[in-house]
């Protein structure tokens, strides 16, 4: 029992570490974009800020994926490859990046306008972040997966826009993707997987301006809206305390 509470604390105290890091990290590529902007620039950007602390990328540590980032516009929503590709004026930009510190991972995604953007892109994107924060304050000591995920659905649904039933939040430590499973929409079985004080997890909200439904691009790894409707996603790492969630990755 002393060995596990020793680990938990290592594990604690790397992933607040790290938090920190990438949270600023996170804030920093998106000062850093600017319209005209390629994405291998930020991606280049990601990789010298990770290494400039002495940490490591995490994504590349996925079987045959070889960058810190993913980075996507408008209808893509995930996994995009951080390439061929340019910033143009009033594109939502949405940027994925995780790093790791002493074995353990970190996972973050801000999706944010370049340039000038419309009033109705502005709403949507403060919508997703409002909805994530609501959902986040779910990750208590006793609650459950379900509690998350309903917050999340809930809010996506009365605002009127499509909630992403093909991907999913996680858990997050040792590895980049562990269980739980954390779903944007409710799904009731998930009542009884119960939240415990040292859980790490990546809560992340995904949602689409029109239909949920996602297809993959050409290039293997990039999902996108089937209907070419706008996209956003917003995630933090977030530690499960007997106080409350604490976001680890908070941008600063």
């Amino acid at each position: 029992m002393q060995d596990l509470d020793k680990k938990l604390a290592k594990k604690i105290t790397a992933m607040r570490e790290g938090g920190r890091v990438l949270g600023k990290i996170k804030r920093q590529l998106v000062d850093f974009c600017q319209p005209g902007l390629a994405f291998e620039a930020v991606e280049a950007q990601a990789q010298e800020l990770i290494r400039a602390a002495s940490m490591t990328p995490s994504f590349s540590t996925v079987p045959g994926y070889y960058w810190a980032t993913c980075i996507m516009k408008n209808e893509e929503i995930c996994h995009g490859i951080p390439v061929d590709k340019t910033m143009e004026d009033g594109d939502l930009i949405t940027i994925d990046v995780g790093l790791i510190n002493q074995g353990y991972h970190l996972d973050t995604t801000i999706s944010f306008g370049v340039g000038q953007v419309s009033g109705k892109m502005q709403r949507f994107l403060e919508d997703g972040q409002s909805i994530l924060r609501k959902a986040i304050n779910r990750a208590k000591v006793g609650s459950s997966v379900y509690d998350i995920s309903y917050q999340m659905d809930k809010g996506l649904q009365k605002k009127g826009y499509g909630v992403v039933y093909q991907l999913t939040g996680h858990g997050i430590g040792e590895e980049l993707h562990m269980e739980p499973e954390i779903p944007v929409f409710a799904h009731k079985p998930h009542k009884k997987i119960i939240l415990q004080a040292g859980q790490t997890l990546a809560i992340e909200v995904m949602y689409t301006m029109g239909k949920p439904q996602l297809v993959t691009a050409a290039d293997g790894w990039t999902y996108k809206t089937a209907d070419g409707s706008l996209s956003g996603m917003f995630e933090e790492t977030v530690l499960v305390t007997e106080n409350g969630p604490e976001i680890l990755t908070k941008a600063n």
